[in-house]
């Protein structure tokens, strides 16, 4: 059992290294102050300052931010819906509602930025925020209503009973008591949304319009213009730091979640 315990614990390490070195590796050379991407001269932040100085970087950072915050408070409020209405109801369908929930979290990513981007041709819709904005709610709302429903299993309905029956009518007790008890998932779900917004590259290259970009697309034009570079270095490490503390706080908020 020991020597088992032991090779797990070695083998867990080694996936981690293999599927982390990369990204420690990208960060490093982002201080490099050579070009070279396989040798190490000395510690710089000049390609941070290029990326800091850069407006498209900028522009792109807030199309990022105020795209990630609609498809957020979208995907709470139509995920907590969906949430609502399969924890507590009982209607016809409901299995098959339950099943499309999960589909946009199953099928391959450039299957649905596709199928999104056929949709948009065929109804003549414009490429441009809003069709970004409608493909990352559609992939958001499934996320969103998982961890609702997560948190809503053990949800204790007496409360809102109790509060019904000292006089609050139906939206007090949503807003005074099902909305603040909820709280810890609604938090987590919405920076699971934006999270998820704000990397997101395959649906925003298949939907957005010409002259919108997002930092992710930023990225990747970059590496398509001159491959890989310091610059797109420190430009990788400055979204995936962002995106870091996201995550951060999103499993700080899991953990309340599961109490």
């Amino acid at each position: 059992m020991k020597i088992m315990s032991s090779f797990l614990k070695i083998f867990t390490i080694m996936v981690f290294l293999f599927l982390y070195s990369p990204i420690i590796v990208m960060i490093i050379f982002s201080f490099n102050e050579s070009k070279s991407l396989g040798v190490f001269t000395n510690f710089s932040l000049k390609w941070y300052e290029k990326v800091v100085t850069n407006p498209e970087v900028w522009r792109a950072l807030y199309n990022s931010f105020w795209v990630g915050a609609v498809v957020t408070f979208v995907s709470i409020v139509l995920g907590l819906m969906m949430a609502m209405a399969v924890t507590r109801y009982s209607f016809s369908g409901k299995s098959i509602l339950e099943s499309l929930i999960l589909i946009p979290i199953i099928i391959p990513e450039i299957a649905e930025a596709l199928s999104l981007m056929i949709m948009y041709i065929f109804l003549n819709i414009p490429l441009g925020p809003v069709t970004v904005i409608i493909g990352h709610i559609a992939f958001s709302i499934s996320y969103v209503t998982v961890v609702m429903r997560a948190r809503m299993a053990g949800y204790d309905k007496s409360i809102e009973e109790a509060a019904r029956t000292l006089g609050a009518n139906e939206l007090q007790t949503f807003f005074r008591i099902t909305l603040p008890t909820l709280y810890p998932a609604i938090l987590a779900a919405g920076l699971l949304a934006f999270t998820l917004s704000f990397d997101d590259l395959i649906k925003t290259l298949f939907t957005t319009g010409p002259g919108f970009k997002t930092l992710p697309l930023v990225i990747w034009s970059s590496a398509a213009r001159g491959g890989v570079s310091p610059e797109l270095n420190s430009l990788s490490s400055f979204a995936l730091s962002i995106s870091f503390i996201f995550a951060l706080f999103r499993l700080r908020t899991e953990r309340s979640v599961g109490r």
